[in-house]
């Protein structure tokens, strides 16, 4: 009896046996025909990997010749009646031709509209919604507000097909929201109120299997994957960092299309693609195939203090992962999530040189991960045991208590090895992590967490019995006067009006030395510039601002 081709070609994703191997593999499931949705799934994610993990060219040719096939054996499968609903599960989306169904965000319900007009839809069906359309929809259809206020079971649908002409649903009403004489904040306030669930049919190139990303030349290797004894973040973090390479605006534009759409047939959504400037989008070629690509946000959409950023990890031009990076003061927070079909990839060592990008970018004397990322709130870190990845790479609880947890924990494995408890690792995650950048010292204390700024920013608003906008003009005009701060143009005034509930805090900030202040001052035009490279560099070695800004968290907590 033959083989099953695909068990056959499961095998030889995990256990890499050699080219000859993989490639034979590769041609016994040429002519395979899945029998549901599953094996579809499971057929496309082993394609996927030998295709940014390859042995051998050959390998990665055939890899990509057979997933331009999944487009045609989804159709037979659904020609057949066959039930595609496994298809959603997040784990296995974006398969090509396999619409994507939810209630997209301002930024990108708009940026489908414009993209793919005729592909996305208002989902009539979802659920049951008349309270928020009948808040939302009168503003754009004159003569429903008659039936909208006082009555039930109003045709909704039916007012807007007939208001709409000849355009899609969906693509209208956004236009028309576009349209309105509102601000820009306001429209995605309304929109993501209404929680309008759309329905999007991908094109084939955006799919897991044939969407490609830029990338340097083909690496093949037919030895073992680099797995976590092989890697050393130390070394890692050690000059030369990775050097960086902006992307054209057109460049830029067409990689944040492709990021959109990468998340989208995902059901994931991450700010800084949604929102991303096409002019700040940088690549890091970090070896082995794969490049690290990091995108900045549009001025609207950045954060007050904090500089953001987007990452992409692609391996021979397939999207293996995703990330953000938020930094402020010397420490920056990298989240790190690879792909479910590549978690048997080199996690370990991408996840490296994704904390040596985070260095080149920020400066950061300090790396964080976020507790949700090792199972505060996240089953799936939990059940993972995503804890023991990053320990494992020389990371440190921020909680001395939680700390001393760790360290029995790992006396308790090296003498009697098994599994973590799970409540244990609970507790674990109720903490961020940190990594100490060798030979560079953070200001900021283990404990400290910007949240106890905001919430001096907070308790100081209400001392002051002013509206917020009063409230953030007049911190603006005192931070302005101590810093010397004069006929600014509206993007770097707008970074003070965004800056000031923070630094107007600093009751001493008039009387410090002039080198400081002008530092501060740098700053602040900094977080207005064209990216957030340069502010985030100057925000981590602004070593009086973290101070000042720390004594006053320490103050209020």
């Amino acid at each position: 009896m033959s083989p099953d081709p695909l068990a056959l070609l499961e095998s030889v994703r995990r256990a890499r046996p050699g080219a000859r191997s993989a490639e034979a593999a590769l041609v016994a499931a040429a002519s395979f025909e899945p029998r549901d949705a599953a094996d579809l799934a499971r057929l496309n994610d082993a394609l996927l990997f030998l295709r940014a993990y390859p042995q051998s060219l050959r390998v990665l040719a055939l890899a990509e010749e057979a997933l331009a096939r999944i487009p045609t054996l989804l159709a037979r499968l659904a020609d057949a009646g066959a039930d595609l609903a496994p298809l959603d599960d997040p784990s296995v989306a974006g398969i090509a031709g396999v619409p994507v169904a939810m209630p997209f965000s301002w930024a990108a319900a708009s940026w489908l509209a414009r993209r793919d007009p005729d592909r996305v839809r208002i989902d009539w069906d979802a659920e049951d919604l008349p309270d928020r359309l009948a808040a939302f929809l009168p503003r754009f259809v004159p003569g429903l507000e008659e039936q909208a206020r006082v009555d039930a079971n109003v045709p909704f649908r039916d007012f807007v097909d007939a208001a709409r002409g000849a355009q899609p649903d969906a693509a209208w009403l956004v236009g028309r929201l576009l349209a309105a004489e509102l601000p820009s904040s306001v429209k995605a306030e309304l929109w993501e109120a209404l929680s309008l669930q759309l329905v999007w049919t991908p094109r084939a190139s955006d799919s897991r299997g044939l969407a490609r990303f830029p990338s340097p030349a083909p690496f093949v290797c037919d030895a073992p994957l680099l797995s976590r004894r092989d890697v050393s973040v130390t070394a890692e973090l050690a000059p030369p960092l990775p050097p960086l390479v902006r992307l054209s605006r057109r460049d830029g534009e067409a990689l944040l299309d492709a990021a959109r759409a990468a998340m989208a047939v995902r059901y994931r959504e991450l700010p800084a693609f949604s929102a991303g400037d096409p002019s700040a989008v940088f690549r890091f070629d970090v070896g082995r195939g794969t490049t690290i690509l990091v995108t900045g946000l549009e001025r609207a959409a950045r954060l007050p203090l904090r500089a953001g950023f987007g990452t992409l990890f692609v391996r021979n031009g397939v999207l293996v992962g995703y990330g953000d990076l938020h930094a402020a003061l010397g420490r920056a927070d990298v989240s790190f999530n690879v792909f479910y079909a590549f978690r048997d990839g080199e996690s370990a060592w991408l996840y490296a040189r994704l904390l040596a990008v985070a260095r080149a970018v920020t400066s950061a004397a300090q790396l964080s991960v976020d507790p949700y990322q090792v199972g505060l709130g996240n089953e799936e870190a939990i059940s993972s045991g995503a804890f023991w990845f990053y320990r494992k790479l020389g990371f440190r609880s921020a909680d001395t208590v939680l700390e001393k947890l760790a360290t029995r924990e790992e006396s308790r494995l090296a003498t009697a090895p098994s599994h973590t408890p799970a409540a244990t690792l609970r507790r674990l995650a109720a903490a961020p992590l940190l990594y100490d950048v060798p030979g560079e010292t953070c200001a900021l204390p283990d404990a400290f967490h910007l949240r106890d700024l905001g919430l001096a920013a907070a308790r100081a608003l209400s001392r002051s019995g002013l509206s917020p906008e009063a409230f953030r003009t007049r911190a603006a005009r005192r931070v302005a006067r101590a810093l010397g701060l004069t006929g600014l143009a509206a993007s770097p005034r707008e970074a003070l009006h965004a800056l000031a509930p923070h630094l107007s805090l600093l009751d001493d900030l008039a009387t410090w030395p002039p080198t400081e202040k002008r530092a501060l001052a740098a700053l602040i035009r900094a977080k207005s510039g064209p990216d957030e490279l340069r502010y985030a560099r100057l925000l981590a070695t602004h070593a009086g601002l973290a101070r000042s800004l720390l004594e006053v968290a320490e103050a209020e907590s």
